[in-house]
């Protein structure tokens, strides 16, 4: 029998009470090291495994077996499997063209099954990619191969995502993915120009690796980061859409309060539409981002008390949470 909506609806409903609350990490935080904090996780069940990594890694491959079997549509989560194919497609390039193992780096469930991306890279056999892919992916092999410029051959396969993001924008029907997937890819436009006007990227670079796209005024950044970091900032805050403004307030105070701010932003777009839907893709959707937001969380503070820093110090870097 087909699956519905509303019955998924009514499945994710009763999972969500299964999120990590604010208390859940506030319990997280406390822990002394790594061994209690796999404890905590182990205890409430969150997935299996002696260390964070391994139980996260059960998570992970947990929600995407209850996602593919209670999506009436797995299709939904397109823009977020082609996230893995660009990470395999840059773990497997590289791995080959320095011959180094990195099978334990490789991402799964993906859109393009693992051999064939191994294939198509091994054999330099593009055309059986994607169609999305192909191109770019060709284009970063030979950026890689012919200039070793790694951060070049990287931008190819990450603007092949975000350009087949926009096109499932236009060609969907859910609004809140529309409007997701539009500031995700207005997000990592602006870290690439920033991160360039930082490190002195050339004009070539900025053409090749930002998507054009409304609101993005792509000829006029580039200039003012050819001028340089302060002259870019002022550009950006320019920018009316997406409360750019006060992103680059954020991004004044520091780097890692711009990266907090975005992936903030994203959460609470993901509560207020998608927590109390009650229709369509929206609730699994909600869900599935909301998994991952609390993963993230779990490596940070899981990563602060690796390298002891101070309570306080690991809380002013959490994220916002879906549960």
């Amino acid at each position: 029998m087909a699956l519905s909506y509303e019955y998924s609806i009514g499945s994710v409903r009763a999972r969500e009470k299964n999120l990590l609350t604010h208390t859940d990490m506030e319990q997280l935080l406390a822990c002394k090291n790594e061994e209690e904090a796999a404890a905590m996780l182990s205890d409430k069940g969150y997935g299996e495994g002696k260390t964070v990594e391994e139980i996260l890694s059960s998570h992970t491959a947990e929600l995407w077996k209850y996602l593919k079997a209670t999506a009436p549509d797995f299709g939904i989560f397109k823009p977020f499997l082609m996230q893995n194919d660009v990470h395999n497609y840059k773990v497997i390039l590289k791995g080959t063209m320095v011959d180094r193992e990195y099978g334990q780096l490789l991402l799964s469930p993906s859109t393009v099954e693992i051999p064939v991306m191994k294939k198509a890279i091994e054999s330099r056999l593009m055309h059986l990619l994607p169609e999305w892919l192909r191109v770019n992916a060709d284009k970063a092999y030979e950026a890689l191969a012919h200039t070793g410029d790694a951060r070049l051959a990287d931008a190819y396969v990450d603007k092949a995502a975000m350009l087949e993001m926009l096109r499932l924008c236009d060609a969907g029907d859910s609004a809140f993915l529309n409007t997701y997937l539009k500031t995700y890819v207005f997000y990592c436009n602006i870290k690439t120009v920033i991160r360039s006007a930082r490190t002195g990227a050339n004009r070539e670079y900025l053409k090749r690796a930002l998507v054009r796209r409304e609101g993005f005024r792509k000829d006029a950044l580039i200039a003012a980061a050819m001028k340089g970091y302060e002259p870019l900032i002022d550009e950006l805050s320019k920018i009316p859409d997406y409360d750019c403004k006060k992103a680059m307030e954020a991004y004044k105070q520091a780097p890692s309060a711009f990266e907090r701010w975005v992936d903030d932003r994203l959460t609470v777009l993901t509560k207020e539409s998608c927590k109390r839907a009650g229709e369509g893709a929206e609730p699994l959707l909600g869900y599935y981002l909301g998994s991952e937001v609390e993963k993230k969380v779990i490596h940070i503070i899981v990563s602060g008390i690796r390298t002891k820093s101070g309570v306080d110090t690991i809380r002013e870097r959490l994220r916002e949470i879906y549960g």
